[in-house]
């Protein structure tokens, strides 16, 4: 633990001297009275918003981008989650119809759950492609929060049937969670994120969230000495992931702030190819080739939880410098996916456009960081006997 301490410090000191020798702006010192005030707007979030709202097609589903033919349930998940919070029902309610609707044909069909992606007209990618874990449990905390926000119940079955799908996912033998199915039906491995997502998604607290926190610890994707979890903790070079940090600490109660203190090994700054300008965020894991703006989106959001005010507007104002103009109407815009064509998480190169076109997700979650809303915060009320939690 002095170890770490001591490398926080050092890792902090040296990103301050990276921003004065980059030119950026300063980085805040801690004010003495800046407080979240919920929804807030201007011209940067209405311009973004305006964008997302704009994506919506007749189906009810979004694009991931612009003309990009490729819709994503994570992506469309966290839309009807920003537009349930701005009160657009309407626009949230179209998303939720649609997988509603493919209930029957989609979800109860074997092997179960959402489809991952698929095309603008709703037609699954591939026919049948992964069904991931951790898509289908942001989709049930989408519908959570919008029967909290609207007052209603109206998806009652459809989340009913994406908790049972996610209920089923867990291995007998220790408590983990698959993490659904590929292509070909066959069963993908455990992965942290997807059961952190789960964790929360699913309401209550009762034998399957126990077994949950007990194979975090006794698999030991809970680091109690750094206070981390851990994604692929056999591979040093992929063993850290800049989400776990984030989701992390959102989707349980009480967890300490060095949580993201520990996200400090992501942070960079880069020149941004769509803009040339400088940017400081976090990468998606510590190889720090770009900036994960996504990621960074989600670490506001995580800030604003933890009481880290000063943080979340510095990371905000650098979002900001990245929102692009859409191609159709340039008085609206999103942010792109990443700041470079560098590479993701696990060496894959990011796909063309990622660092040049608007996206979703990383526009979903600037948005959800500006208005100070916490998509995980409703579940994560669970009433968890404090022997259970890390």
């Amino acid at each position: 633990m002095i170890k770490t301490k001591i490398c926080l410090k050092i890792g902090a000191a040296l990103f301050f001297i990276c921003i004065i020798l980059a030119g950026c702006s300063t980085y805040p010192p801690k004010p003495t009275s800046v407080k979240p005030t919920g929804l807030v707007e201007d011209k940067s979030s209405e311009m973004v918003y305006g964008w997302l709202k704009s994506l919506q097609l007749p189906n009810g589903l979004l694009e991931s981008a612009e003309d990009s033919n490729f819709v994503s349930t994570y992506d469309n998940s966290l839309a009807a989650t920003a537009f349930s919070y701005k009160g657009d029902f309407e626009k949230a309610e179209k998303i939720l119809d649609f997988f509603s609707k493919n209930l029957e044909t989609e979800m109860k069909q074997s092997p179960g759950g959402f489809s991952q992606a698929r095309d603008k007209e709703g037609v699954p990618l591939g026919g049948r492609p992964h069904r991931w874990l951790g898509d289908n449990a942001w989709l049930l905390i989408a519908i959570n929060n919008y029967h909290h926000l609207a007052g209603n119940n109206k998806y009652k079955e459809l989340a009913a049937s994406l908790e049972a799908w996610m209920r089923s996912l867990q291995d007998e033998s220790d408590g983990g969670l698959w993490s659904g199915f590929d292509k070909d039906g066959k069963r993908i491995g455990k992965a942290t994120e997807g059961i952190i997502d789960a964790f929360n998604g699913v309401s209550g607290y009762d034998s399957f969230h126990k077994r949950i926190l007990e194979y975090l610890k006794t698999a030991k994707y809970w680091d109690p000495e750094e206070k981390t979890f851990l994604a692929w903790k056999e591979h040093p070079k992929y063993k850290y992931a800049l989400d776990l940090h984030s989701w992390g600490y959102c989707a349980f109660p009480n967890m300490p702030r060095i949580v993201l203190e520990q996200a400090d090994r992501y942070r960079t700054t880069k020149i941004a190819a769509v803009n040339n300008k400088n940017i400081t965020g976090f990468c998606f894991e510590p190889d720090i080739d770009n900036v994960w703006l996504e990621g960074t989106g989600e670490m506001v959001v995580a800030y604003r939880t933890a009481g880290m005010d000063f943080m979340v507007e510095y990371y905000l104002r650098e979002l900001e410098k990245m929102i692009v103009p859409s191609k159709k109407n340039g008085n609206i815009g999103g942010l792109p996916y990443a700041t470079n064509r560098e590479t993701g998480y696990m060496g894959d190169v990011l796909w063309e456009g990622a660092d040049t076109n608007p996206c979703i997700s990383s526009s979903a979650w600037y948005l959800l960081g500006k208005w100070g809303f916490d998509p995980m915060a409703l579940g994560r009320n669970k009433n968890i006997p404090s022997r259970d939690l890390f």
